[in-house]
């Protein structure tokens, strides 16, 4: 399947509660993969800067990354995010118009 839209983004929580927030982090994952028709939709703390968490994801077209977002799963995933202290989000999403180059 080719990828059409990108998204990449971050979340950035307090760092003592970055364990807390990881199980909830891992079912929005799994519930994206099983349900929301990604292509990828990986997800990392940055090693640098704890309690920041890095999202890079491949849609397979604007649509199905807008349904993603009005899936069941995401506002559970919120509700826990803010209570564990969400404090910056920063998602950015792009059109892809050439087939991707191994660099």
């Amino acid at each position: 399947m080719k990828a059409k839209v990108a998204v990449f983004g971050t979340l950035r929580f307090p760092a003592e509660n970055i364990e807390k927030v990881l199980p909830h982090l891992k079912a929005l994952v799994s519930s994206t993969y099983a349900n929301d028709g990604c292509i990828a939709y990986d997800v990392a703390e940055d090693p640098f800067d704890k309690g920041l968490i890095r999202f890079s994801e491949l849609w397979p077209s604007r649509e199905s990354l807008e349904n993603h977002l009005k899936a069941s799963h995401i506002e559970p995933w919120r509700a826990q995010a803010r209570k564990y202290g969400l404090t910056e989000r920063e998602f950015n999403s792009y059109d892809l118009s050439s087939d991707a180059v191994a660099v």
